[in-house]
């Protein structure tokens, strides 16, 4: 019960900023902040009391549903979701207090950043099909409503663009998830939705898998998101407020390559090793193009929104590396990205809201005039492009020595994004910190405040604490990325064998089929 108290908290929240004034605005922040805080400390809780050294799910807690269709309310976490449920409370605090200058509908902003919260943590915890596709559908509604109410000039554009390529996306996993359903009703007997049940006996043919793998996919990648399927992000983050951004980045796009871990991998294990070399084009294809596209950009947040393209194109490539490093690395560079590319979009809003502009040309010199923001950011753009002693070395250089076990070919074309990154962040660091001091928009700029540095502390600490010390993290997802990998190893498995148990599984469906027909001209 003590998930389910974690995931609702923040919803309990929002429900109380309902009642309560909303001239009020001081009480809404600080009521605001309490939950999140509340939310954040108590999740820590779970990684205290976590089990590293067993892949089984833990915390679980499961009761029925709708128990005419097998649909039970099952939730439970492991290595590979416990540190995203973790990441999702803190930076949830994080931009409900970067959000302290939000002037229009202060109430119903609240509401919504702790609602999403409450879906995004549902996400990471489902272990039913049906409950997931619940939460998975119910953060669409408060970000929607964050974009559209709370953006930019172009706000209902990106908001509806985002809304409808997730929704997309989501129906036609919807459609697999069905599917499955009456897969497991016709070969067990037993009609459910549960994840952890299907994930035992689902047996279907090389085929069937490919399509269903696919629908599951189309979802996931949208969100990830990969090339091609990106073209919702730059929008969506260049609209979207600042808290909006980072949650964006931080954690809604971590929910596609979490999805990857806990359904295409161990439910369609023949799949994905049959898709592999599409998914590892893709993702060069993403590492390359965003590096690129990132560096022609003069809009210091659109910038950063196209790196995020390229960085996930690296976690994507991990994650089907099949193996310890690859897959480790992918799991660390999730968290990663999340504290850095989620304090870069702060660090660009702080400087929003001192000049009203994004634009590279628009500055120069604030090294002079705003020293500490100039060391916070030097700080995240080290880190994002993977400078040794911090968090994004670490992450890269696993999943690259994960990559090039795989071909070789790989590892090289993917680390030409590494130059990239270096060249389209140090460039916009150069233009933004130490070119002369001339415009006179930016002779008088404010340093940042003590509510600033608050945000920004706790994430330069983490940059430095993985980057030095990552074994906490990584012993964290240890048992859990052992247990998937004897499912998905190509390794475990021989080419001809494969063949022959689908051959056996085609046929069997067909005589069921068959059967089926016999029946019905009995009848």
């Amino acid at each position: 019960m003590f998930l389910t108290f974690l995931t609702f908290l923040p919803l309990v929240g929002a429900i109380v900023l309902a009642f309560m004034p909303k001239e009020n605005e001081g009480m809404i922040k600080q009521t605001a902040v309490g939950f999140a805080a509340a939310d954040f400390l108590l999740s820590l809780q779970l990684w205290f009391d976590f089990d590293n050294t067993t892949h089984q799910m833990q915390f679980e807690y499961s009761t029925s549903w709708i128990s005419s269709w097998g649909i039970s309310y099952h939730v439970g976490i492991d290595g590979i979701s416990l540190l995203l449920f973790v990441m999702t409370t803190f930076l949830t605090l994080i931009s409900i207090i970067a959000s302290w200058e939000v002037k229009k509908s202060i109430r119903e902003y609240m509401m919504a950043m702790l609602a999403l919260s409450t879906g995004m943590l549902g996400v990471f915890i489902s272990l039913d099909l049906f409950l997931f596709y619940v939460f998975w559908e119910f953060q669409l509604v408060p970000m929607y409503i964050i974009i559209g109410v709370w953006g930019g000039p172009r706000r209902i554009y990106a908001a509806i663009k985002f809304f409808l390529y997730t929704a997309v996306g989501s129906l036609l996993m919807l459609v697999a998830i069905i599917w499955i359903y009456f897969i497991i009703k016709e070969q067990t007997g037993v009609t459910t939705t549960d994840l952890v049940f299907i994930t035992e006996h689902l047996d279907v043919s090389l085929d069937t898998q490919k399509w269903l793998f696919l629908a599951f996919f189309l979802a996931f990648a949208i969100k990830v998101p990969m090339f091609p399927f990106h073209t919702w992000l730059p929008d969506a983050h260049v609209e979207a407020p600042t808290a909006g951004s980072v949650i964006l980045a931080g954690v809604l796009l971590k929910m596609g390559t979490y999805g990857f871990f806990r359904f295409n991998l161990p439910l369609f294990p023949y799949a994905s090793n049959e898709f592999v070399p599409v998914i590892a084009w893709l993702s060069i294809i993403g590492i390359i193009y965003g590096a690129l596209v990132s560096l022609v950009q003069e809009d210091l947040k659109k910038l950063v929104a196209y790196s995020s393209v390229s960085h996930l194109g690296f976690v994507m490539l991990g994650t089907f590396a099949f193996n310890h490093y690859g897959m480790q690395g992918a799991l660390l560079q999730n968290i990663n990205h999340g504290i850095s590319t989620g304090a870069l979009f702060l660090l660009v809003g702080m400087i929003y809201d001192r000049r009203h502009t994004r634009l590279i040309s628009e500055f120069g010199g604030l090294s002079k005039q705003m020293p500490k923001y100039a060391i916070c950011f030097m700080i995240v753009a080290l880190s994002s492009i993977g400078l040794p002693g911090m968090n994004g070395f670490v992450g890269e250089f696993l999943i690259l020595l994960g990559i090039f076990q795989v071909d070789g070919m790989y590892a090289a074309l993917a680390t030409s994004g590494v130059i990239f990154a270096a060249c389209y962040i140090l460039w916009m660091f150069q233009r933004v910190m130490f070119q002369e001091l001339k415009n006179p928009k930016n002779m008088n700029l404010p340093d940042m405040n003590l509510r600033e540095m608050i945000t920004m502390v706790p994430l330069i600490i983490l940059i430095f604490w993985i980057g030095l010390y990552p074994k906490p993290f990584m012993k964290t997802f240890d048992a859990s990325v052992s247990h998937l990998i004897t499912k998905v190893d190509p390794g475990n498995f021989k080419p001809k064998q494969i063949k022959e148990h689908h051959a056996a599984l085609i046929q069997q469906e067909d005589l069921a089929l068959l059967n089926k027909k016999l029946q019905g001209k009995e009848k």
